[in-house]
């Protein structure tokens, strides 16, 4: 079963190759990393070069952002399974992408996700711990997401579903997962292990502004679908996962 791991990424030089090395250290093999570039000028257009015969597929122009190209990256995958790996991610261990394929080894799940922990830049430290759960109808509207880059898939959904809405702007991932979970009925699992580590930073984390727009890009796509959705209900669960996460991260540095 071939999984297709698709890595967007821009003006990335100072990680991208930890990211790609990442991928390369799983203990499963048949793996297509899928790089898609946005055209970069900072030297991450060499290291790429430097493992393109370890890759799956190189695509090197401009994009009219980061959802066209990771739409580019699912129209060239041609693995069974599709996912993504942020240009600053790695994966937690060795064996997650093997836990992905046994996982989908059940013929009736078609998706599967699990939790992640941001880290500091270093990442030396983590900051907050996202401890998923399994889904249930109507759980977006609280506040609930997985964590999108544990969030895999099988192609044939995506062809029959659509992949990323580009005309949300930030959070386009959430929006995904929403329409595939709530209103495509798909079966997914949850692994309660941690799957991915992220460093703090990116686009939906980058500043307050972006949060905010990401949230309110949130709230819009859920009402479409539910326009009774209370703003101040969503809010608040929001702001006490966010916070249950940063404590979460603190006990896990603690028991370190």
């Amino acid at each position: 079963m071939k999984v297709s791991v698709i890595t967007v990424v821009y003006n990335n030089v100072e990680t991208i190759e930890d990211t790609i090395k990442s991928v390369a250290s799983q203990d499963y093999t048949d793996i297509e990393h899928i790089v898609i570039d946005g055209g970069s000028s900072d030297g991450t257009l060499e290291i790429i070069e430097k493992y393109r015969g370890k890759l799956g597929g190189v695509v090197t122009e401009p994009a009219e952002g980061i959802y066209h190209a990771m739409n580019k990256g699912l129209a060239l995958a041609t693995g069974e399974i599709t996912g993504f790996m942020n240009s600053d991610d790695l994966y937690a261990d060795s064996s997650v992408v093997r836990q992905v394929v046994d996982t989908f080894q059940d013929e009736t799940m078609d998706a599967c996700y699990a939790d992640l922990v941001y880290v500091s830049k270093d990442n030396e430290k983590v900051i907050r711990y996202w401890k998923s759960a399994p889904f249930e109808k109507g759980s977006f509207t609280f506040g609930w997401c997985p964590p999108h880059p544990t969030f895999y898939v099988r192609k044939s959904l995506v062809e029959r579903l659509g992949g990323f809405d580009q005309s949300v702007k930030i959070a386009a991932g959430v929006e995904l997962m929403m329409r595939y979970l709530e209103r495509g009925g798909i079966r997914a699992r949850h692994i309660p292990r941690v799957w991915v580590t992220m460093r703090m930073g990116g686009k939906t984390n980058q500043s307050l502004m972006n949060t905010f727009q990401q949230n309110m890009e949130v709230l819009s796509a859920l009402r479409s679908n539910n326009p009774h959705v209370s703003t101040f209900s969503f809010v608040a669960r929001k702001v006490i996962n966010r916070v249950g996460q940063y404590v979460s991260g603190f006990l896990r540095n603690y028991q370190r």
